[in-house]
């Protein structure tokens, strides 16, 4: 959106971004429709990263580690300084809700793109936070929360507050340290393990209780208030689609509150950041019965922006981060309440780098090949791009995919079909299961709840690989293959010989099958079986990484990448892993003297090594057990001998990389 009020006002040159991945892609944007100077910060994992290849400016912050970069204080103001950035926009997670961090920086005369340290402090305490709101007359959950409180007097006080209970730390966030407990029997030992956790997370185990509510929805609040006493909201986010407290698809606006509610809620979210003195983006959270939708409580204030705040600008037409700038820059709000009106619907899918098919487990790799939606009513905030390398150092979530319709229903098909157009090819994401969620019927309905995700995540199933999808990887594999320009046909895989044609034979392993793949002819006419299938008819034509297979009839185009003997294949709204399996895994004895070396079937980790180094072994024992693709590969001496290892477990190994070394037995009694 192009900058609203940057014409006529003052504002800064030069703003650094203290963050990374899409949400610096995102401020970076915005930053540059008004016209100022933006500054990367990076730490040594990021330095081909997209928002430091977009900033005006970057600088090197520091070792990948967060505590040594992205979260260190004294090197981020220094980064400002040395770049003359007169101000510093956090973004979220990081050092966004950091009141030292905001401190630091007024000391050092820049400005903080966010609220005043001491609304920082105060809804940073849970406990505290729940008091001042509370002088405003803002509904809070019934509970026991005052500093000190001991497990006596939480114990004391539950059978006050009646149980269901939830225990939660004051401090942090995230569901990390929260509980539920049904039974007084349960709940010592539930404060124990909470304290433990808030400890060891935070740095403070101080606790507090609250009634849980039943079949509870989260609905949270964007407010905007400036330095003048002006404080608008600008309507509500449903965000119940969460999975162990982390939100997943959320929603502008709730399909659960009436016009009514909506007010309320709105002006109880004003009257939050009046009690703090709040200026800025802010998001207030509420917790909300489904069973009782103009009932609501506070629950905490983020004094930062939101992930999920593109859906809110989508229906208001408001840039939230050109709107912080401008606050911070000293200027007032250039609308009133009146002023805001919500248009349509909008729904987000946040892509994590996880396997749902393996209990959400985080993923990594190097991003092969992208492709990323677009057109009418679709938005990406994505920090991707093809070559990044997605490690463990930091949060999964890789980009945003946001749809905005005129209703609801429109909303969730838009979204379901850029979700078919998006594919990160090297990196295992969620996108299947974001698509599985969005069909749920609940979910179609809008009859959600918080704890919606957590029991639907036992019915997905990844979709079973097709026969297309094992023959495009195939004909992929063997159009790499052919001679270009074809200079000698005796190179040409086509099969041909005398007498009947002899096809190309592949073994690919794909979700729970393994299957040969015989293709025979060539690229513009051929045929395409599967094991013991019928023949199919087939033409294929790779342009760069598009790969375009017809197959009886019917046209097909991938985005395809290949690297160690794996092939990841998107296209009509799949996204598929094709791993190549030798036939034999042992190289021939004649080669090797007698001796033998095991080598990798496939491209996967050493999950088990059943023997040691020099042990002596028989024919037939199981040396060494590759995992791949959730599918385990014994690999067996095929003669008697000595080993010699060469990987150990946990170890990624490639598609023939030599795993250990036999020396037949006749030449380890002559050592």
């Amino acid at each position: 959106m192009a900058c609203s009020g940057c014409d006529d006002v003052n504002t800064f040159n030069t703003v650094l971004i203290a963050n990374r991945g899409e949400i610096a892609v995102r401020v970076i944007r915005t930053l540059r429709a008004m016209g100022i100077r933006s500054v990367a910060v990076f730490s040594d994992a990021d330095a081909g990263a997209r928002h430091v290849a977009e900033a005006d400016v970057a600088v090197n912050i520091g070792p990948a580690a967060a505590r040594e970069s992205y979260l260190d204080i004294d090197a981020v103001v220094a980064a400002a300084r040395r770049t003359g950035a007169q101000a510093v926009h956090p973004g979220y997670g990081f050092l966004s809700e950091n009141a030292q961090f905001a401190a630091a920086l007024q000391s050092a005369r820049i400005v903080f793109i966010g609220p005043p340290v001491g609304a920082i402090e105060t809804m940073g305490d849970k406990i505290a936070a729940k008091a001042a709101v509370s002088a405003f007359g803002v509904p809070v959950v019934p509970g026991v929360s005052r500093p000190g409180l001991t497990d006596a007097d939480l114990i004391a006080g539950a059978d006050e507050v009646g149980y269901p209970v939830l225990v939660k730390p004051s401090a942090g966030g995230g569901g990390k340290g929260m509980r539920v407990v049904r039974e007084p029997a349960e709940l010592a030992a539930a404060l124990a393990s909470a304290r433990r956790e808030a400890a060891s997370a935070f740095g403070d185990d101080t606790l507090f209780l609250e009634r849980f509510v039943l079949n509870p929805r989260h609905i949270e609040v964007q407010v905007l208030a400036d330095g003048f006493g002006n404080v608008v909201h600008l309507g509500e986010r449903e965000c119940s689609l969460q999975r162990r407290h982390q939100k997943v698809i959320e929603e502008a606006p709730s399909p659960l509150l009436d016009a009514g509610t909506r007010a309320r809620i709105g002006a109880a979210a004003c009257d939050t950041a009046r009690s703090v003195q709040y200026a800025g983006a802010g998001t207030v959270e509420f917790i909300v019965s489904a069973d009782r939708p103009d009932e609501f409580f506070f629950m905490e204030m983020n004094t930062r922006l939101q992930v999920e705040h593109p859906v809110t600008e989508m229906v208001t037409g408001v840039d939230l981060v050109e709107q912080q700038v401008l606050i911070a820059a000293g200027h007032k709000l250039p609308f009133s309440q009146d002023d805001i009106t919500l248009t349509g619907h909008a729904i987000e899918a946040r892509v994590y780098a996880e396997d749902p098919g393996r209990g959400f487990l985080p993923t990594g790799g190097t991003v092969l090949g992208l492709a990323e939606p677009g057109g009418r009513g679709v938005r990406l905030d994505s920090g991707l791009k093809t070559g990044t390398v997605v490690g463990s150092d930091y949060d999964p979530m890789l980009s945003k995919v946001i749809a905005h319709a005129e209703d609801r229903a429109g909303a969730i098909r838009a979204l379901d079909t850029a979700l078919s157009q998006t594919a990160v090819l090297g990196v295992v994401t969620n996108i299947e299961f974001l698509r599985f969620l969005l069909a749920d019927p609940d979910v179609v309905a809008g009859d959600l709840d918080t704890g919606l995700l957590d029991r639907r995540m036992p019915d997905f199933e990844s979709a079973k690989p097709s026969d297309r999808e094992l023959i495009a990887a195939a004909a992929h594999k063997w159009l790499r293959a052919w001679p270009d320009p074809v200079t000698d046909l005796w190179a040409v895989p086509s099969g041909w010989r005398l007498g009947e044609p002899a096809p190309t034979a592949l073994r690919l392993h794909c979700g729970d099958r393994t299957d040969h793949v015989y293709l025979t002819g060539t690229p513009a006419t051929a045929t395409a079986a599967v094991e013991d299938g019928e023949s199919h008819v087939l033409s294929a034509s790779l342009d760069g990484d598009m790969l375009t297979i017809t197959l009886d009839g019917l046209r097909t185009e991938y985005l395809v990448a290949a690297v160690d003997g794996r092939t990841w294949l998107s296209g009509d709204g799949n996204t598929a892993v094709v791993d190549e399996v030798r036939e034999a895994p042992v190289r021939p004895d004649d080669e090797l003297g007698g001796d033998a070396e095991l080598t990798s079937p496939m491209p996967g980790s050493v999950v088990a090594v059943s023997v040691s180094g020099r042990d002596a072994v028989e024919a037939g024992t199981v040396v060494v057990t590759v995992e791949a693709m959730k599918m385990e590969h014994a690999l067996t001496s095929p003669v008697a001998g000595v080993v010699e290892l060469l990987v150990a477990v946990g170890d990624q190994v490639k598609v023939g990389q030599t795993l250990a070394r036999i020396t037949a037995s006749e030449k380890a009694d002559q050592t």
